[in-house]
């Protein structure tokens, strides 16, 4: 009787065309192939015709001059300087536009969100007209009636409206006090971000410590005593930063610098558009906390306040966050919409260089890595920070 050994029991190896590893590397290797291969013909082709039409390609025309003006900079800016620096003008009002009208967004949108659930009728009712309302209608529609409304509304500039002798407000915008910095501001700006940085981990250390011993740490008043470091520096260097006053002129005001409408309606527009989806995410993510999560707070005699605050918002955090990511990167993109109100974001000034230039193909390539790079940055950072408000389990 012949013997039957385990390795006669054993399947026989394929041949390599029929290794599912062997093919599933192949197929891989063909699919990329194929990738770039498509790529590189559609560039070459593309400088083909640019070639043909008498179109420079590459991004020289950078450090050439832009030779039109940006109504409004955050930065140092004249019809004289390189369209580079024209991109950077743009970036940084779209990121001053998307920074703003993130923290608007979710300000109201948790206000609203939390009120749908109020036992208030009225304030019930009220929150949710809004977000029916303005969830419904075009976000640049509503761009549009945001921005008109300024316009219709504010005062001419002859008829401006003044606050404290700090602001003039009329149909040119606002205008505010511009910081001049000082030497020795330097020193202030330093203890200031350091006092930044060092406020979340001293509260996180005290929240490790409470947890670990069960004693308490008055972390507000650590908080408290951190931020008079800013004041004590200032005091110390001299006051090292001077303010420059607007003032009413003969027919405009002078000094300072302005808030445009454009930057106010596209701000306010997009900030209450995605505040009313900001607002449903919310209240989806309160209901999602058990409601056993209520009673044995109510059991423990909490209000319905602090349990809100202490009990159910920290754990819809992890509900929340997921969809709220993508909201901001909505409001970030939307910015682009810009263009419709005349301010100058960073797709009107890259829409301004094509026309001036015709590099088409390259500004456009600019404009796409920009947002892309916008948006990696906001995911980055919101992934960050719900991975460190997840369960941890033991």
């Amino acid at each position: 009787m012949a013997t039957v050994t385990r390795a006669s029991l054993k399947p026989p190896k394929p041949a390599f065309y029929n290794d599912p590893r062997v093919r599933s590397v192949v197929y891989q290797l063909v699919a990329v192939v194929v990738v770039f291969g498509a790529i590189a013909y559609l560039v070459h082709n593309t400088l083909i015709n640019l070639a043909r039409l008498g179109v420079a390609s590459g991004f020289g025309f950078l450090q050439r001059a832009a030779g039109f003006p940006i109504s409004q900079t955050a930065i140092d800016y004249t019809a004289a300087d390189t369209f580079a620096r024209a991109f950077v003008v743009g970036f940084i009002n779209t990121v001053v536009v998307a920074v703003v009208g993130i923290v608007l967004a979710t300000i109201i949108g948790f206000t609203v969100g939390i009120a749908r659930l109020s036992r208030n009728w009225l304030v019930s009712r009220f929150a949710t007209f809004y977000v029916e309302t303005v969830r419904n209608i075009p976000v640049l529609l509503q761009l549009l009636l945001v921005y008109a409304i300024l316009i219709h509304v504010l005062p001419q500039a002859r008829e401006s409206l003044t606050f404290m002798s700090f602001a003039l407000l009329n149909t040119g915008g606002l205008y505010v006090p511009r910081p001049l910095p000082q030497p020795g501001f330097g020193v202030v700006a330093t203890v200031t971000v350091a006092v930044v940085v060092a406020i979340p981990l001293v509260l996180g250390a005290v929240r490790r410590h409470r947890v670990r011993t069960g004693k308490g740490v008055p972390a507000s008043l650590v908080v408290i005593g951190l931020l008079l470091l800013i004041p004590i520096a200032y005091l110390v260097m001299g006051r090292p930063l001077a303010l420059d006053l607007p003032q009413m002129g003969k027919f405009r005001p002078s000094g300072g610098t302005v808030l445009q409408p454009e930057f106010v309606a596209l701000t306010l527009g997009l900030s209450i558009y995605t505040a009313s989806y900001i607002a449903e995410i919310v209240r989806s993510g309160i209901l999602a906390v058990s409601k056993g999560q209520w009673e044995a707070a109510g059991s423990l005699g909490l209000s319905r306040t602090r349990t809100l605050r202490l009990i159910v918002i920290p754990q819809a955090m992890r509900v929340v966050i997921p969809p709220l990511t993508n909201q901001y990167l909505n409001l970030t993109k939307n910015s682009s919409l810009a263009v419709a109100i005349g301010y100058p974001d960073f797709f009107n000034v890259a829409g301004t260089i094509n026309n001036q230039t015709g590099q088409a193909v390259e500004v456009v390539a600019i404009t796409m890595a920009v947002y892309l790079l916008l948006s990696l940055v906001t995911s980055v950072f919101m992934n960050w920070y719900n991975a460190r408000i997840a369960l941890v389990e033991r």
